[in-house]
């Protein structure tokens, strides 16, 4: 500026006006342009300072949600450890119950075996309970009456004290399977909800893997106290859950089924980022449950609905129950149960070792089911299901094999754990968590609790069936030729995914609910706006 100056004084020292006024308004308009550009470049950097900060708090909030999101999965899924420890630890103690109550074999089965069964009144009960206190307190009484069963359990003095401590645990678990499903799927979003709901799936695996590596830990202690320890060590994780009760909320669904709509919208704002994406999910569930609130729907109704259903309906039941049944029928519960069976049959001798191999069983099974939430909401249901099914054929069928060809050598024993693996490994990359997805997706809100149940009574009584009958039909046919026939029953598993089970990845519980509506659809998935939502409930 000060060259400039002097610049201009020496131009009027020479006496030329005219190209003074020239060069006086250049410089004053350079100066306003870089006055201007100054501005500009200030106001740009606050305005990339202003979205850097709100990306900054977007990022947070997506945060928040997630991680308030997978909390109330977790403490929701505890439920189904309770599940998966029994499986576990009852695999064990078995040896050891025999050894000290001195029970027949006909009795280890119904022992095993009942507890599916059982099962089925609390999955029954569950529905109806759960529409009336709500998801959150069902998942309590589940826990409550879980405890109270494995405490007898624990300090049965003979068989039938035993007996009726598993009846009260078998009917705990039934709750606490079918629940647990269903609150996840209603307070996930979208995007994440096949992840977030195969969490009761991973939990039962851990459970497992937990009653396999404490029946090891336990097995040297005296015969009459070391099975008593491993069923007692149940109770815990119903204990975390009661804690945890006071955490998580309501589901949403099921706080607009019972009008109320502010505490709806208040759980929905804390799962989605977006205010007008938990306006968007709310209209969806006020749409979807204004025929059950209008004609205030009673459990005979829902009932008679199921039991005469349309043909939407129908499909969603076929689906539902159908893979809820697959997935036990082909031997997956018979194989973690009698499993130190299995290798003893394979040449494996002396409970530690028998007990020791286990071990490696529930720790795939457990490390394979995390494969699957990583990539289930990324690939969908029905690719993860066709790898599922087909691997779990070849697996059984190379089972059956070499138990009937090469058992009692040393090279059999080591294929024998190596398909006992692959197929726990086949299992829990697919039809293990998503059969819990799809039957906790596809029902339409006002039957979805019932349905749900329903689904998990034919999971529970094919458990209980299959579990209750392995050691009479291995004796009959050998444990290689049961095998062979959980592969056939596998394979025709892989024609009933093909031909019944939709793809429901990205879409939320109402689209669902349309696209089996449209029938024809079932294999394509479509975008369903909220005019087809309530195109359907008019239908209705």
């Amino acid at each position: 500026m000060f060259r400039k100056f002097l610049n201009l004084t020496g131009v009027q020292e020479n006496g030329n006006d005219s190209n003074m006024y020239e060069r006086i308004e250049t410089y004053a308009a350079e100066e306003e342009i870089m006055r201007t550009d100054n501005n500009n470049n200030n106001k740009v950097q606050q305005k990339l300072a202003k979205d850097e900060d709100d990306i900054v708090n977007v990022k947070n909030i997506r945060d928040d949600t997630r991680k308030y999101v997978v909390a109330c999965a977790i403490f929701a899924s505890l439920n189904s450890v309770l599940l998966g420890y029994d499986v576990g630890v009852m695999s064990g103690a078995i040896i050891f119950i025999q050894q000290d109550l001195k029970i027949t074999e006909t009795q280890q089965e119904i022992l095993v075996g009942i507890l599916s069964i059982v099962s089925l009144l609390g999955s029954l009960a569950g529905g109806k309970t759960s529409d009336t206190i709500g998801r959150k307190w069902t998942m309590a009484l589940a826990c409550i009456v879980f405890q109270s069963g494995t405490a007898i359990m624990a300090l049965a003095p003979s068989y039938q004290i035993l007996m009726i401590g598993r009846l009260l645990a078998g009917i705990g678990i039934g709750f606490g399977i079918m629940i647990a499903p269903v609150y996840i799927a209603e307070i996930s979003p979208s995007i994440a909800r096949g992840s977030l709901t195969s969490f009761p799936e991973i939990f039962i695996n851990l459970g497992i893997l937990l009653g396999y590596i404490l029946n090891y830990v336990f097995s040297g202690l005296p015969v009459h106290s070391n099975w008593r320890i491993m069923l007692g060590v149940g109770i815990a994780p119903s204990v975390f859950l009661g804690f945890a009760l006071f955490i998580i909320p309501e589901s949403p669904r099921w706080l607009v089924m019972q009008n109320r709509i502010e505490e709806a919208r208040t759980v929905l704002l804390k799962t989605y980022d977006d205010t007008k994406e938990v306006d968007q999910r709310l209209a969806e569930i006020q749409i979807t449950a204004r025929i059950a609130n209008a004609e205030k729907y009673k459990e005979k109704a829902v009932w008679l609905e199921i039991l005469n259903p349309s043909p939407a309906i129908k499909r969603m039941l076929i689906t539902g129950c159908g893979i809820q049944c697959f997935q036990q029928i082909s031997g997956i519960d018979a194989t973690v149960y009698y499993s130190p069976t299995i290798f003893k049959d394979a040449g494996i001798e002396g409970n530690t070792e028998l007990l020791a191999a286990t071990v490696a069983v529930g720790f795939t099974k457990t490390m394979f089911i995390l494969v699957a939430i990583f990539l289930i909401d990324k690939l969908g249901r029905k690719p993860l299901l066709y790898i599922s099914t087909i691997g779990m054929t070849i697996s059984l069928f190379c089972l059956s094999f070499t138990l009937t060809f090469l058992g009692d050598q040393r090279f059999g024993i080591g294929l024998a754990i190596l398909f006992v693996c692959s197929n726990v490994a086949f299992f829990s990359v697919g039809i293990g968590p998503i059969c819990w997805v799809v039957s906790s997706e596809i029902f339409p809100l006002r039957l979805r609790a019932q349905a749900s149940g329903l689904g998990a009574v034919g999971s529970r009584v094919s458990s209980g069936v299959i579990c209750m009958s392995f050691l009479t039909l291995s004796r009959a046919i050998t444990v290689g030729g049961t095998f062979f026939v959980f592969s056939v029953i596998s394979a025709l598993s892989v024609v009933f995914v093909h031909t019944c089970v939709p793809e429901t990845k990205g879409k939320s519980l109402e689209q669902i609910e349309m696209l089996f509506q449209k029938g024809s659809e079932l294999q394509v998935g479509g975008e369903i706006e909220m005019g087809d939502a309530e195109c359907l409930v008019q239908r209705q």
